[in-house]
């Protein structure tokens, strides 16, 4: 019924396009899509923490979201959110376009491990082996849709998955610096690893809205509003134009694979 999965971050609880909103059920709960057409494909969209924001990090449903594009037959899932800036020369305001991760604790917020191969003896059991968390053929994309809309953007970065609601001490960001972590934010993480398990490729743009504590002096709330505002702006027209420019060649799962064990090993 879809081609595209749109998972939108804060600020951005809908998108321009007239839809029409499905409730989709699975093992995990229940997921609301809002499919429309857009350019030559159908997209699914899901906002990440609901109408009125109403979930923190903590409560968003990623396994009822990604199983319900799946479920839906999506081949490709972009995503936005906003972020925190661990490097101090990563300029605020300006879009990222994420290469690697890191999400070391690999769980979900409620402590569970960050997998949809929950029963014992399920044939589609596995181990996600990726060679990359981010898909190569989606980034490039992304990063034409930028260029053709004017956007200043940067290229790489490493983005790190923190469990919240609460903000990351200055400790934390030091040793997230250490690791070579490019910023932070509390949504993305499970994303990227359930998408890999179900070889859904999966892309990520962030949008840097103040600097993560310890990294500068915290922007005045003022200031914060206005970027989160911006990025509400930027980030919609980004995605879709990602879409319009996508090819079938952008859909395959080409960057890792699941090693099932079906029989064990002998």
């Amino acid at each position: 019924m879809i081609d595209i999965g749109i998972i939108t971050g804060s600020g951005i609880y809908e998108l321009p396009a007239d839809r029409e909103l499905r409730v989709v059920e699975s093992r995990f709960g229940e997921a609301e899509v809002a499919v429309f057409s857009y350019g030559p494909w159908t997209v699914g969209g899901i906002s990440r923490h609901g109408r009125d924001h109403h979930h923190l990090p903590h409560t968003i449903p990623h396994r009822a979201n990604l199983v319900a594009f799946k479920q839906l037959g999506a081949r490709a899932v972009l995503a936005t959110t906003t972020v925190g800036a661990v490097d101090p020369g990563i300029p605020l305001g300006r879009p990222i376009i994420f290469d690697d991760l890191f999400f070391s604790e690999n769980r979900l917020p409620g402590g569970e491990p960050c997998t949809i191969f929950t029963e014992p003896g399920d044939p589609e059991r596995g181990h996600l082996i990726g060679t990359e968390p981010f898909s190569p053929s989606l980034r490039r994309k992304m990063e034409l849709a930028a260029g053709d809309l004017g956007i200043e953007m940067t290229a790489d970065g490493v983005y790190a998955h923190t469990n919240g609601p609460r903000f990351e001490t200055r400790a934390e960001i030091r040793a997230l610096a250490t690791a070579g972590v490019t910023t932070v934010s509390q949504t993305c993480g499970p994303e990227a690893v359930l998408a890999g398990e179900l070889e859904l490729p999966y892309g990520l743009v962030g949008f840097p809205v103040n600097y993560a504590t310890g990294v500068a002096e915290p922007e005045r709330k003022e200031e914060l509003d206005r970027l989160l505002s911006l990025s509400a702006r930027v980030l919609p027209r980004l995605v879709l134009r990602t879409v319009e420019m996508l090819e079938e060649e952008d859909l395959g799962f080409d960057h890792g694979y699941v090693y099932r064990m079906e029989g064990g090993v002998r």
